[in-house]
């Protein structure tokens, strides 16, 4: 006679009907996550229509032209956000260029089998602690440490491509560069994080078949496992994308806090959230109102952003899956 696999459960009792214990558990257990899911909206609803209260007048004031205007002058009450809006997504742009090809670089080195297992999870560990730091000190250590490393090659940049609009303003201080360095490391670990995990739910047998048709390492990571995993790779970018265009403090002390549109790495700039940091703590009257329109603004920016993340996501899986 055959043993049947699941034979010692079902004679142990395992396998029976729920109680009605389990039952209301289980019924408890719902209503618990549906309440939380639905008090995280109702959150996300409050505080979208009580800043969009505070702003209303400024809105109404202002118009289309807050967006697209150049100019803070609290004494004139003339106020426009394009140069943060332009600050705002270049530098996390900027970030996420260096710290995406870190981080995805660092899960590669991490699950691939680069070095022994204790010594990854040692390394993996050491890169989510930089998470815990907190954003005050990655601005001090950009402003001792980072502005004074940059600026001498900052300068020979500026002396010898100076006519290129990347390299056309010399690093004086605080600017776009110090600031994106920082950032890009502020987001590492949680694109780190994510792109290991995604790697790590790559079955093992597509790594072993890529491995049996004769492919190297190189082409196995970049034609077979990166790809599979592509879809936790774009969710882990557009996570971290999302963290940069929120950062606050180690903007608002590295990046210069200079009401301008300049493509050059160094020359100083703003963002919505330094702009908002910055200017809240003095503001009174219509500048409140108009610094709760930026607060809006930066609302929009952060969920456009999330949404074209999203569907990024959506169509690279769709095309994966059409391959596969």
């Amino acid at each position: 006679m055959s043993y049947h696999p699941f034979a010692d459960a079902a004679a142990g009792g395992v396998a029976h009907a729920p109680t009605s214990g389990e039952r209301g558990a289980d019924t408890l257990f719902r209503s618990i996550a549906w309440t939380c899911a639905l008090l995280i909206i109702a959150l996300t609803v409050y505080l979208v229509l009580e800043i969009g209260a505070e702003a209303l007048p400024a809105v109404h004031r202002f118009g289309f032209g807050f967006i697209t205007g150049t100019t803070w002058n609290t004494v004139q009450d003339v106020y426009g956000v394009l140069p943060e809006i332009w600050g705002t997504l270049y530098s996390s742009l900027l970030a996420l260029l260096f710290g995406g090809v870190f981080g995805i670089g660092i899960a590669v080195f991490i699950t691939q089998g680069f070095v022994h297992w204790r010594i990854a999870a040692g390394f993996r560990t050491i890169v989510e602690l930089l998470a815990a730091i907190p954003s005050v000190v990655f601005g001090l250590w950009g402003i001792y440490v980072l502005i004074p490393a940059l600026r001498p090659v900052a300068a020979w940049l500026h002396e010898q491509l100076g006519m290129v609009p990347l390299f056309s303003t010399p690093l004086n201080g605080p600017g776009l560069a110090p600031a994106a360095l920082v950032l890009s490391v502020m987001i590492l670990p949680t694109v780190a994080a994510i792109s290991v995990d995604a790697l790590r739910r790559v079955p093992f047998s597509v790594t072993e078949a890529a491995y049996g048709m004769g492919t190297t390492r190189a082409e196995a990571i970049f034609r077979v496992m990166l790809p599979t995993a592509s879809s936790g790779i774009l969710a882990a970018l557009v996570l971290g994308f999302g963290r940069a265009l929120g950062e606050t403090m180690a903007l608002a002390m590295l990046i210069g806090n200079n009401n301008q549109i300049n493509l050059s790495l160094f020359a100083p700039a703003n963002t919505l959230a330094s702009r908002l940091a910055s200017s809240f703590p003095e503001a009174d009257g219509t500048e409140v109102q108009a610094l709760m329109f930026a607060a809006l603004v930066l609302l929009a920016v952060t969920l456009l952003v999330n949404i074209i993340g999203l569907g990024v996501q959506q169509i690279a899986m769709r095309k994966f899956e059409a391959k596969r």
